[in-house]
């Protein structure tokens, strides 16, 4: 709607857990369901020399240490605003003995605030509701929150359009942007689809699977979620041009969640 591109980017880190054919799988729903998107499939698991790059030079400047912290040990730190546990900085000022198994970037204590599209002004002390981060994991692998950042960036994104199940992350990529001197994104989350428990819809919660043999029914539902029911005549690709046409980001709910019946 914006006359932009729109980029595909497969978030394959995790070799381990990924299951086989799933990004073709992914790719040809969206086929057809009539989202075409611009240029190359970019794939992080090919991309792990950009990340090295960005870390070495997060660490020539200090701002990285290693941690020798297990899961177990740092369960006993208190929560922080995502669910996850928020790091105590037990190797901030060296290992102590430990063995190095992740790397962490430093955090400062003043907040990051951003203005989000959807949700409007956010504010989050990154050290204080989330601690130290980890940029390369114990398993060799780099980081989710550190490989978004270098992509975004080499791939010249603009604007963040996502759900807000992903927002308690956003305060950690800006600050990361900044260190790095990369631009700062737009960003926009829009309310994730819940289930009446507050479970986030999927086929973990039994979900089914999107009816590609039906696409304009997904589409349909999809855009009444965000605020843009469309008429019930369409078909799949008129629904899509009806929406570029009708789209308007204040219609949005404000909100981080909707609940929907699971069928």
């Amino acid at each position: 709607a914006a006359g932009g591109r729109w980029l595909v980017r497969m978030e394959d880190l995790d070799k381990p857990r990924e299951q086989p054919g799933a990004a073709d799988a992914i790719l040809r729903a969206l086929e057809r369901l009539g989202l075409t998107w611009d240029g190359e499939v970019l794939y992080q698991s090919a991309r792990n020399e950009h990340y090295r790059e960005a870390l070495a030079s997060l660490e020539q400047r200090g701002l990285t240490y290693p941690c020798g912290c297990s899961r177990r040990e740092i369960a006993d730190s208190a929560l922080g605003i995502d669910g996850a546990h928020i790091y105590p900085g037990t190797c901030r000022n060296g290992l102590a003995g430990k063995v190095a198994r992740a790397v962490r970037l430093r955090t400062e204590a003043a907040p990051i605030v951003f203005q989000d599209r959807i949700q409007g002004e956010i504010s989050q002390s990154v050290e204080r509701e989330v601690g130290d981060f980890v940029l390369l994991r114990a398993d060799g692998l780099y980081a989710y929150q550190l490989a978004v950042v270098v992509d975004d960036a080499d791939q010249g994104v603009t604007d963040v359009v996502r759900g807000a199940d992903l927002l308690d992350s956003t305060a950690r990529q800006i600050y990361l942007q900044r260190l790095l001197s990369f631009p700062v994104p737009r960003y926009a989350h829009v309310p994730v689809a819940v289930d009446a428990a507050g479970e986030k819809i999927s086929k973990q919660t039994g979900a089914k699977p999107v009816d590609v043999e039906r696409p304009e029914a997904g589409i349909a539902l999809a855009l009444a979620h965000l605020g843009h029911a469309p008429p019930h005549w369409l078909g799949a690709r008129d629904m899509l041009a009806w929406a570029l046409e009708a789209w308007d980001v204040s219609k949005v709910p404000r909100a981080r969640a909707i609940a929907h019946a699971v069928g």
